[in-house]
């Protein structure tokens, strides 16, 4: 009786362990199908392709992604929350030929999701643990396909406690999300300087950081810019813009009397007409520029006395250790020096917006119409509407070892404050430049 009693309770606790496990698999599913994900995070405008730009360019459509073939693609999304803990990732999306299966990872986590609904739906993927406040990723890779094509993916679902604070991610206007923010350093040009008839100013480049999409703007002024750019990968200028008096998106559009006009330019410098954003006169000259190197920027401008004035502009490249004429316009309806010195950085390249660079902005000084060098030791930080309305929170700008920089896009997590002020220290050592002999 004994030995039949302890079998007997030995094959109920088998029994009640056995019930136990199937209830606790079944909750976890159930858990699964319930995965709280109040938050859509559309990959169209906030994915990338894992160090691959023609991917990018390929896969992240208007749709999100969609095209995608290749095991080896890996597809990040980004978003940045201010609070850690628990998160509860899904996506929405659908097969496009029968089942596939995809690799879903984030914070050091990966889950194997199976996708085979050929309508889009809410398809729960697990939960992860944000131990880092500040921008994080999902990145999904395809692992097992039927057809030729992995899954269409429209958004990137989240939730849970680490999402219980605010979250940024581009919402709106997905072309210039994933361009990035551009930042601004406005200087602050005392009163006392009077007329100022040449801006100065220097950008140093720091190594891997001249990424394709980049304008480093030196000079900027109430009429025009004047900066470098990275163009493409065997491409690069130094860039000299100003703009009509006549306010049009559309060249064409300029009266004749409203025109610029190219008084001079340098040997080998291209110019012509630009639109899209305000209209003028625009030249460049094709330049290889290397990271590393300091590049010295230099422009006048001068009432002619008759309603208008002239603006022109050189640069000093370390390589042919010279000033080099880019171009001389003339601005009708226009009687002023220069005003609004700024500079900014800011990139124009869509798929290159998850890719960080910085530029540093040294040695700013004015020169005025009593002939004195004045040294500019003050600036304003801003940034531009991307920033401003919280779509994009990788920027930041400040003194750094007594220069200036500007740094944006890649989705690093530090974020200066907008409208903030910086003041380096002097160096006291003025340009040495002979305007006479400039050409």
């Amino acid at each position: 009786m004994k030995i039949k009693t302890r079998a007997l309770v030995i094959s109920t606790l088998a029994l009640f362990f056995f019930v136990g496990f199937i209830i606790s698999c079944n909750t976890t599913k159930n858990e699964m199908q319930i995965l709280e994900l109040p938050i859509s995070i559309r990959t169209e405008g906030n994915s990338w392709v894992v160090d691959n730009l023609e991917e990018t360019k390929q896969i992240v459509k208007k749709d999100g992604i969609v095209n995608w073939s290749q095991k080896d693609t890996k597809i990040r999304t980004y978003f940045k929350t201010t609070k850690t803990g628990k998160l509860n990732v899904g996506i929405l999306g659908n097969a496009v030929a029968g089942l596939s299966k995809i690799k879903v990872t984030c914070c050091g986590k990966s889950e194997i999701v199976t996708v085979e609904n050929l309508k889009e739906d809410t398809i729960p993927v697990g939960v992860f643990e944000i131990k880092k406040a500040g921008y994080n990723w999902i990145e999904i890779q395809g692992f097992e396909k039927a057809g030729e094509y992995f899954p269409a993916i429209s958004s990137v679902l989240i939730g849970g406690e680490a999402t219980s604070g605010k979250v940024y991610f581009a919402k709106e206007d997905f072309y210039w999300g994933r361009r990035g923010p551009s930042v601004h350093l406005n200087f602050q040009v005392p009163e006392t300087v009077g007329d100022v008839v040449y801006y100065y100013n220097e950008i140093t480049v720091p190594e891997s950081n001249d990424v394709l999409g980049s304008y480093f703007m030196a000079i900027g002024f109430a009429q025009g810019y004047f900066g470098m750019q990275v163009n493409s990968p065997t491409e690069r200028r130094f860039l000299f813009s100003v703009w009509s008096p006549y306010k049009t998106d559309n060249p064409n559009e300029i009266p004749q009397d409203q025109r610029i006009k190219m008084l001079k330019k340098g040997e080998g410098v291209q110019t012509g007409k630009f639109g899209n954003e305000g209209s003028g006169g625009q030249s460049y000259y094709k330049f290889m520029w290397k990271a590393g190197n300091t590049y010295k920027f230099l422009l006048k401008g001068v009432p002619t006395g008759d309603g208008k004035t002239d603006f022109t502009a050189w640069v000093f490249a370390p390589e042919v250790n010279n000033w080099k004429l880019i171009a001389s316009f003339r601005r009708p309806k226009t009687d002023t020096y220069l005003t609004r010195f700024h500079s900014f950085l800011e990139n124009f390249r869509t798929e290159t917006g998850n890719v960080t660079r910085k530029g540093l902005y040294s040695n700013q000084w004015v020169y005025n119409t009593k002939k004195q060098w004045v040294e500019i030791t003050k600036m304003k930080f801003t940034a531009d509407a991307t920033a401003r309305k919280e779509s994009r929170m990788d920027y930041s700008g400040g003194v750094e070892k007594q220069v200036f920089f500007m740094k944006n896009c890649g989705f690093f997590s530090e974020t200066t404050t907008i409208d903030s002020y910086f003041e380096r220290q002097k160096s006291g050592v003025a340009p040495v430049i002979n305007f006479d002999e400039l050409p």
